[in-house]
């Protein structure tokens, strides 16, 4: 036992010793300091309190027992909370909200190489997989906050608005508060994961350049040609692998009575699979790369 405890290795230090939660701190740190990511997270918080301010001033009415375009439902959450956040978060979901992931994931693998900084990561005695594990983490935290922060300002500012008595869907049911909050948390949780799925396909791209404007130019230009697809109807049988298929709908679900959570699950395993195939691509490539 002793010869056998003697030749043992000893074990590794550094970076591979370290748990996965201190070093997740120490991501979310890096990834706080940047003044960038601030100024991105409160402008976003911002939008859900312009919108209600700005509506209070509108003059027409729109009836919000009619459902309408996007226009008139967001002109019906001047005299219904419940509506804010849900028309809030779909309004940004179609190009800020990506935005916001996309910088994340730029600046986690792109933003370090162009400042010399992943070289240390892919010298140091750690894991390629423990490496993209942190990476990922920290750009799902800022996507969950970025979400998170539009739901409470939104939802908060639609009760000072419109009181909480005015909690009722397009349909005419009445709600709870506690339940119209219940809705709208599932809208976030819903919109946190197709953030999830862009910060991936982000990180994926973030791993085979040093630019990250590059990254987020990508991301985007994606997000607008995945758009344009999603409204031909000759490539029909292609909308189904869009990522923002039902972007634009499927929030809006949750304002309707009976509760039909169909098209948020499709949406759900649609992410998922982009999340799947995007970190996959990224470890691919993290795995060969040298610097």
């Amino acid at each position: 036992m002793t010869h056998a405890l003697a030749a043992a290795p000893a074990p590794r230090t550094g970076q591979d010793s370290v748990g996965l939660l201190r070093l997740y701190r120490a991501e979310l740190r890096w990834i706080f300091r940047r003044p960038r990511t601030l100024a991105v997270l409160g402008l976003l918080a911002l939008i859900p309190v312009v919108i209600g301010v700005a509506l209070t001033l509108v003059d027409e009415a729109v009836d919000p027992n009619g459902g309408g375009g996007d226009g008139a439902l967001l002109t019906s959450a001047v005299s219904n909370g419940f509506i804010l956040p849900v028309a809030a978060l779909t309004m940004t979901l179609a190009l800020l909200l990506p935005l916001a992931s996309a910088m994340a994931g730029a600046d986690a693998i792109a933003g370090e190489a162009a400042h010399g900084t992943l070289r240390g990561w892919l010298l140091a005695p750690v894991g390629r997989g423990r490496l993209l594990t942190i990476k990922a983490f920290g750009v799902a935290t800022v996507s969950a906050i970025a979400v998170l922060s539009m739901t409470f300002t939104g939802f908060v500012t639609g009760l000072v608005i419109s009181g909480t008595d005015s909690m009722f869907t397009l349909t005419g049911s009445t709600l709870s508060v506690w339940d119209a909050l219940g809705r709208v948390l599932l809208v976030a949780l819903w919109v946190t994961l197709q953030l999830w799925a862009v910060g991936a396909v982000a990180l994926a791209i973030s791993s085979f350049t040093e630019h990250p404007m590059l990254v987020v130019a990508s991301v985007l230009a994606g997000t607008i040609v995945f758009t344009i697809l999603g409204i031909l109807d000759a490539v029909s049988w292609l909308h189904p692998f869009l990522l923002n298929e039902n972007w634009s709908q499927a929030p809006a679900s949750v304002l309707m009575d009976p509760l039909d959570t169909a098209m948020l699950g499709e949406g759900a395993l649609r992410a998922a699979c982009y999340i799947a195939i995007g970190l996959s691509i990224a470890y691919a490539r993290l795995t060969t790369r040298d610097g």
